[in-house]
Formats: structure tokens, C-alpha cells, sequence
């Protein structure tokens, strides 16, 4: 752990996401702080899960960018509101693009980003987790029905990766963001806060 001048404690425990767009981001947001009122992040799809990195930010940085080149982006539809049973985590699955997502996962889980996981990725959104059983049961119920009643568009494109560090007290900081395929070689270098 460190941190920079203005006190922030980083932890070593990085992510990969493609963040929302609007309006769907607006509802997901809003639908997270109904579940869960302290829920303040961003709502995205986590193409790398949080893990710890052996190596300098910024050389999972550059492995990230230069892995980017080679994919293209894909568009994906989000699915039905479900409950990862051994977690409790309520999210929403990701239907047409998932394999898409998987292939991009196992892309990016290399180098000094390669971290062996609990779970079998399984792209989604979370909705809510930390719950005890009787609120998940309670909180899926509103979940599905809000979702239901949600008559924008289900489909995202997934064009860009945000990579992303946890800090003790503030939560998760963007780093660095670039776009998929060859565009790749235009974004900027990683700028730590």
C-alpha cells in the first residue's frame, strides 16, 4: 500500500471495466443505490475482477494497451437479473457477447495481471452484494421487477477499457482508459494520481 500527497492509500488490487453508457448507466445507478443506499460505483461490466498485480502499475498498463490492438469492440445484451448463489451477489447476466467478454478476460489475465480466481469469470453487472439471505431474497424481488419495468435499450457497446486501482478510504480510482483495436496506438500513457 501507498499513497499520494493528498493521503489516499492505494492498495495493490486492480480491475479491468468497460463502464455503462447513458441513459442505461443513469438507471443502473440509481437501481444499485435503491439495493444498496451506500453503493457509490459506477455501474460496469469487469472484464479483469480486482486482483493483486506483481509488477508496477504501469507495466500492466502497457501489457493492457498492447493486448487491446488485438481486439475489437463488441456489443453485448444485458439479460435477466440473477443471484450468484455461493456469493449472494444479485447482478445481471449478460446474454449475446458473453463468450466475446470470456475471450477478452482470458486476453487480459496474463502477465503481471495473470491471477488465478475464486470464480469461473462470469461476465455480468452487479446489482448488490454483502447482503444477508433475507435481503437478497427481499432485494432480487425489486430488482427484477425495476428491470422489467426498464424499457430503453439492453444492448452496450463495449469500445473502451478503464483500468482501475481500489484505495482504503475512497474507493476505486480510474488510472488509464483506452479503446480496442488499432486505436489503441492514439490513447495516452498512464498517469497515476
Amino acid at each position: 500500500m501507498f499513497s499520494d500527497p493528498t493521503g489516499v492509500e492505494y492498495l495493490n488490487s486492480f480491475a479491468l471495466v468497460n463502464y455503462i453508457p447513458e441513459p442505461l448507466a443513469g438507471f443502473l445507478d440509481s437501481l444499485r443505490t435503491e439495493l444498496v443506499p451506500d453503493c457509490f460505483l459506477r455501474a460496469h461490466v469487469s472484464i479483469l475482477p480486482p486482483r493483486p498485480i506483481q509488477a508496477p502499475p504501469e507495466k500492466a498498463w502497457t501489457q493492457l494497451r498492447e493486448a487491446a490492438l488485438g481486439l475489437e469492440p463488441i456489443d453485448i445484451e444485458l439479460d435477466s437479473v440473477e443471484i450468484f448463489p455461493v456469493s449472494a451477489v444479485i447482478y445481471i447476466a449478460i446474454g449475446r457477447g458473453s463468450e466475446q467478454l470470456k475471450h477478452m478476460h482470458d486476453v487480459f489475465n496474463a502477465g503481471p495481471l495473470k491471477f488465478d480466481e475464486r470464480f469461473s469469470f462470469q461476465p455480468h453487472i452487479t446489482l448488490a452484494q454483502g447482503l444477508t439471505p433475507d435481503q437478497v431474497d427481499e432485494l432480487s424481488e425489486v430488482a427484477r421487477r425495476r428491470w422489467r419495468e426498464y424499457k430503453g435499450s439492453r444492448i452496450v457497446r463495449v469500445a473502451t477499457i478503464t483500468f482501475v486501482q481500489n484505495t482504503k478510504w475512497h474507493g476505486w480510482v480510474d488510472l488509464a482508459e483506452t479503446v480496442l483495436g488499432r486505436e489503441v496506438e492514439k490513447a495516452p500513457d498512464l498517469v497515476l494520481a
